[in-house]
């Protein structure tokens, strides 16, 4: 019940990432020479001082590194997907927190990926007004970012106790040898 709520989950956070970026494509301009990256649009406010909704095309990677290297990020991030999806699959994560972090980060990714194949960039559209320096961001980020730090909580509170290898529990509760 847990992988199926989860991949419901996942699915609609892709869709939704899809619909952001047609949606940021239809209502902002294509950047234009000679900048290739930023709308020539002014960015529009969506929460007033905090957020604000732009247009950027990233060829890159996070904060633009590994840019122009489409088909290195298309692979490495393939390659995390199918390891991500492997886990899963084999059901070697079994509590909900682990198996919601594998289906963000499945979902994000995917997100991602779509952008790269299609248009050769990811479109971005969120940008923090109170952090000029951070990058611009969409859904399928955000989906990442939560599904890895998720993942890093149930690794280090959760994994010991209810998915290691051992007894129906793990060896967390296995007396000292």
């Amino acid at each position: 019940m847990t992988y199926t709520l989860c991949a419901l989950l996942g699915a609609a956070l892709l869709g939704l990432d899809q619909w952001v970026k047609q949606w940021t494509v239809s209502r902002f301009a294509a950047p234009v020479p000679p900048n290739l990256y930023w709308t020539a649009d002014p960015a529009r406010e969506l929460l007033p001082g905090v957020v604000e909704l732009t247009r950027v095309h990233n060829y890159g990677a996070a904060w633009s590194s590994f840019s122009g290297r489409r088909w290195l990020l298309v692979g490495l991030t393939s390659l995390i997907l199918l390891a991500v999806l492997a886990v899963l699959v084999r059901r070697t994560v079994r509590h909900p927190l682990g198996v919601l972090a594998g289906c963000l980060i499945l979902a994000g990714g995917l997100g991602n990926i779509v952008d790269r194949v299609r248009l050769g960039y990811v479109v971005d559209m969120f940008h923090f007004q109170f952090w000029p320096s951070y990058p611009v961001f969409n859904v399928a980020d955000i989906c990442v970012v939560c599904g890895a730090v998720l993942a890093a909580v149930y690794y280090l509170w959760f994994y010991e106790k209810y998915d290691k290898k051992g007894g129906p529990h793990g060896d967390a509760d296995a007396a000292p040898r």
